[in-house]
């Protein structure tokens, strides 16, 4: 079976606010989906963190190398065109696209076998999942409210991220910890992003480590990004003497960039981004690697519900990986497929069964927010 078109679209009209310093618009296109077009009709689906206009200029490059290929090989050839690009730099928009197009030979490959990702992966460890509730931090009372309406919603863990953290004073990072643990009670989890990756992040190792010690006041499960994204020394050394997990990585690349911190123990948890790291392929061997040296993947999974159902089905496969992220009120998530996603009454997302990975695109819901006809039309 082999490919014959490889589409892009960007999603634009309802991107959520990033917190970062240059903010969104709704109108900014940062998550684009990507569809492989094989023989018979059949259509994978992919997603990627990056903008359209880079996707597309990525597949121009990435197109002759792929078109008329085996659409039943998404590692081999997700690998081949690694290697083949590597004269244009290993990482940023090529690695990017490659990520939606492994997602997407992914999707075809269960489409074909009858079987969802994560049994190709080699077997579900779990056929449900605990979704985390990921937002940004606000003043304390608005984050209070905001968070009171989630768990009255069902979730049962919180992660609060960027905003004023770290930007204000500390005592503020205090009030903002306290009035989140007071609205979600003792028994949710909670976790902290600093969001170090920001190009307006100041902050270094000694006040991450005060601020490790705080958040242990607060039973934070983990502080994530609490440095900037290559600052692995700094990272080794917190991760030693902080008293809560530290985790980062979502800036990182393909499994190669993964593997110094793993092996220089910079990290209890790694957070790869199946959207940008390489895709499905990628984030397996890095979740193998991971668990081979006692560190934990829960996927970064700031993106859409393509993307979503990729970590999903990863969540399936990978032995460790019982969280994933999602980030609430994004109707790129919420508002694009046929089926909604519904937490059960214990506030867990249940892990398609279906064929690939495990949804469908509506197409009417799906054009309000991109060129539904030129993604899934017939090739």
């Amino acid at each position: 079976m082999k490919i014959i078109d490889v589409r892009a679209t960007g999603l634009r009209g309802a991107t959520p606010e990033g917190g970062w310093q240059e903010e969104l618009t709704q109108d900014d296109v940062v998550h684009t989906l990507v569809t492989v077009h094989a023989e018979d009709g059949l259509i994978g689906i992919g997603s990627v963190f990056t903008s359209e206009n880079l996707v597309r200029g990525a597949l121009e490059v990435l197109r002759p190398l792929i078109i008329g290929s085996n659409a039943l090989e998404p590692e081999r050839t997700s690998e081949r065109l690694h290697r083949t690009t590597f004269w244009m730099g290993r990482g940023g928009s090529i690695t990017h696209a490659i990520s939606g197009i492994d997602t997407a030979l992914w999707d075809i490959l269960g489409k074909v076998t009858g079987q969802p990702v994560g049994r190709l992966l080699g077997g579900r460890y779990r056929e449900r999942v605990r979704p985390y509730a990921s937002l940004l931090m606000d003043q304390p009372e608005p984050l209070r409210a905001h968070l009171l309406q989630l768990r009255n919603a069902g979730w049962t863990a919180f992660k609060i991220g960027w905003g004023p953290f770290g930007r204000t004073d500390e005592r503020l990072d205090e009030r903002i910890v306290a009035a989140a643990r007071e609205a979600i009670g003792p028994d949710a989890m909670l976790m902290v992003d600093a969001g170090g990756s920001d190009s307006a992040w100041t902050q270094g190792y000694k006040w991450a480590l005060r601020t490790a010690h705080m958040l242990r006041d607060y039973d934070v499960a983990w502080f994530e990004e609490p440095l900037p994204p290559d600052a692995l020394d700094d990272y080794t050394h917190l991760r030693r003497l902080a008293p809560v997990a530290i985790s980062g990585g979502e800036v990182l690349t393909r499994r190669q960039s993964f593997h110094p911190w793993i092996e220089a123990g910079a990290l209890d948890i790694v957070q790869p981004d199946v959207t940008k790291v390489g895709g499905t392929s990628e984030l397996r061997r890095i979740g193998w690697a991971a668990h081979d040296h006692g560190v934990k993947l829960i996927p970064h999974g700031w993106n859409t519900a393509v993307g979503l159902a990729t970590d999903l089905q990863l969540a399936s496969a990978l032995p460790d990986t019982d969280l994933v992220e999602y980030v609430t009120g994004s109707p790129y998530i919420d508002d694009i497929t046929a089926r909604p996603w519904q937490l059960d009454d214990d506030g867990m997302l249940a892990i398609p069964d279906e064929p690939g990975l495990g949804i469908d695109l509506d197409p009417g819901k799906l054009a309000q927010y991109t060129d539904a006809a030129h993604l899934l039309g017939a090739a």
